[in-house]
């Protein structure tokens, strides 16, 4: 047995496992890590994913503290180089034990460089290029200024574009991010949610003028020469995924109109469930509502067992009378009288057309010059009437000489074929009257062009 566990001492301490890349733990066996395409890329990165990690790895604390340190040294840029003298004082609020924890991170990880004969430290160019991607990264992606977080995405595709070296994998971030809004918007739609209808289409609105800046990067894309077939390809997909954006203007027209259309109002309130919603979301408590709804609690009652013996003997003793079924039909019964209040319409109508008639007939039609059009007044023909007649009045004025009306049978189409015109102005008339204080200025007057009331009857008779 004790030359077994040596054999596998020996085992283990093999040149070969001594070689095996950690990677390899991670991967299916027979799978070489260098065999796929990333993984090459990747290791290529290592110091600039280094860089990351010396930041990033630990508590949130540790991180900002990091951060911190990191680019003030880096926003002065005044002085190249820091003796240690110079740090102490420019980050005398931080203890010194935390400060040379970080000073010491970030030596090891490259991102300070430690000149010894000059005894200073120096920020590395490494350092100034992850500074520039944070600080890019945290200007244009705060939320509440880009709800669509195209900026960050399309900035670096412009800027690899300025210099000449944009990549398929730029694009692919930026093609995807527009096919992730597109299907965000679609299921916003498919939902018939009016709160999330307008809310994805205020992010759709600040898409679409990040899509405006990016059709003219696009166009210089597509025009460059040195460009390969696959970044020709990634940008005109990123075209037809923008041409997909854009077209959705019409579909969230359509399903707001749709809402509108069955939107349900609470009485003669002028409030609509929406309202309500949009009220009861305002509150972030909405169980404080229930404060004082109620005058008294509800105080449940209990039976005990004795109680309800009782109450089940009793029922069971109880001699219950079969219900006997009707034989026959039940006996009839008379209508309920209903009044209706159309006639009353009606009459008012008939007695309208009779006032205008007069009003048509040239012998009782004053005249106010010689030679002047033959009119009167609005207020004339509308009053004395109750504010309610006079407004159903004014309402059929419009109808008057309207040809398509008068085309038409029945009393609306009698009005219309009457010889009056009727003129109106944007200006207010003051009046003597107990229900109106004042009318539109406008005027009733002979249409002499149309031949009288009795007359055009008779035609259409």
């Amino acid at each position: 047995m004790i030359d077994n566990l040596a054999a596998t001492a020996a085992d283990l301490q093999s040149p070969a496992l001594e070689e095996l890349d950690p990677l390899q733990t991670h991967f299916q066996d027979g799978v070489a890590p260098d065999e796929i395409e990333q993984v090459y890329h990747l290791k290529r990165a290592q110091p600039m994913l280094q860089a990351f990690t010396a930041l990033f790895h630990g508590s949130q604390d540790g991180v900002i503290v990091r951060l911190l340190v990191l680019r003030e040294l880096a926003s002065d840029a005044m002085d190249s180089a820091f003796s240690r003298a110079d740090i102490n004082q420019k980050f005398a609020y931080l203890i010194p034990e935390s400060l040379e924890t970080v000073l010491g991170r970030l030596r090891s990880h490259g991102l300070l460089a430690w000149d010894n004969p000059a005894a200073v430290y120096r920020i590395t160019p490494l350092a100034r290029n992850v500074l520039a991607a944070l600080d890019t990264l945290l200007a244009l992606g705060k939320p509440e200024e880009d709800e669509a977080e195209m900026g960050f995405l399309l900035s670096q595709v412009a800027g690899a574009q300025a210099v000449g070296g944009v990549t398929v994998e730029q694009l692919k971030h930026l093609l995807g991010r527009l096919v992730e809004l597109h299907e965000e918007f679609r299921d916003a739609i498919a939902s018939g949610s009016e709160f999330r209808l307008r809310a994805s289409q205020a992010k759709w609105h600040m898409a679409c003028d990040w899509v405006e800046k990016g059709s003219v990067i696009l166009r210089a894309i597509t025009s460059d020469e040195r460009a390969d077939s696959a970044t020709h390809r990634a940008a005109q997909a990123i075209g037809r995924a923008q041409s997909q954006l854009l077209n959705m203007q019409g579909m969230f027209s359509r399903a707001l109109n749709q809402i509108e259309r069955q939107r349900v109002h609470l009485g003669q309130s002028g409030l609509s469930t929406t309202d309500i919603k949009r009220w009861l979301l305002a509150h972030d408590d909405l169980a404080s509502l229930a404060e004082d709804a109620i005058d008294r609690p509800v105080v449940p009652l209990f039976t005990t067992p004795a109680e309800m013996i009782d109450v089940a003997e009793t029922e069971l003793m109880m001699e219950r009378v079969a219900a006997v079924a009707p034989a026959g039909l039940p006996s009839g019964e008379d209508a309920a009288m209903t009044i209706n209040d159309n006639p009353a319409m009606q009459a008012e109508l008939d007695d309208w057309i009779r006032r205008l008639s007069d009003f048509a007939n040239l012998d009782n039609f004053p005249v106010m010059a010689e030679g002047a059009p033959r009119s009167v007044p609005i207020q004339e023909s509308l009053l004395p009437a109750s504010f309610a007649v006079a407004s159903y009045r004014a309402s059929l004025l419009p109808l008057l000489g309207d040809p398509a009306e008068a085309n038409l049978q029945g009393p609306t189409a009698e009005l219309a074929r009457l010889p009056v015109r009727f003129d109106s102005a944007d200006e207010m008339v003051p009046l003597d009257d107990p229900h109106l204080a004042a009318i539109s200025r406008a005027t009733l007057s002979l249409n002499l062009d149309l031949p009288s009331t009795p007359e055009s009857t008779t035609q259409d008779e």
